[in-house]
């Protein structure tokens, strides 16, 4: 059984390109979240905004896929599936990122990066790939560091910078 999960997984990270797609639409994103947090506009509304950033993610992932040709939907593997569940399974997590909106706005992006970077863990068993085992652990603890240091135009810098840093790691671990 252990042998058949292995292929599976080996198969999704081929088909899907260890999910390439998704973070390079992630670049986009946080560029885009790094405009609005540049921008002159209140705490309130750049959290706003950058909420509504993340809405397109699934049409640019599915735009990227048919560019770098990606099996997006993968239907013949069921692990495929479990892959929706990992990304499904931050919006609870969404909670605390709403608290803050609310409660502590110039705290809003650090949270919400510290929920993205660690959502990225089970996908690291998912593709095999040592790059998101490593960016879950240092995402959030990178992500809190500069919050509580510095404003959240650094969190967005620092976000866009791992995502670029992020695809470039997939591209190297998609080659070998």
């Amino acid at each position: 059984m252990n042998n058949n999960i292995d292929e599976l997984r080996a198969d999704c990270s081929v088909k899907q390109k260890k999910g390439l797609h998704f973070i390079l639409a992630s670049v986009i994103i946080w560029t885009a979240v790094l405009i609005i947090h540049i921008s002159p506009l209140s705490a309130e509304q750049k959290n706003l905004f950058t909420f509504c950033c993340s809405t397109p993610l699934m049409p640019l992932a599915y735009m990227l896929s048919k560019i770098i040709k990606v099996d997006f939907q993968n239907k013949d593997n069921p692990l495929t599936g479990l892959g929706i569940v990992f990304s499904v399974s931050q919006i609870p997590y969404l909670l605390i990122a709403m608290w803050a909106f609310a409660e502590k706005p110039d705290s809003f992006l650090m949270i919400y990066a510290m929920i993205f970077g660690a959502h990225l863990l089970p996908f690291g068993w998912l593709y095999q790939s040592k790059t998101y085992y490593a960016l879950s652990g240092i995402i959030p603890v990178t992500a809190l560091i500069t919050g509580i240091n510095f404003s959240a135009v650094f969190v967005a810098i620092l976000m866009l910078c791992f995502e670029i840093i992020f695809s470039l790691c997939l591209i190297i671990e998609n080659k070998a």
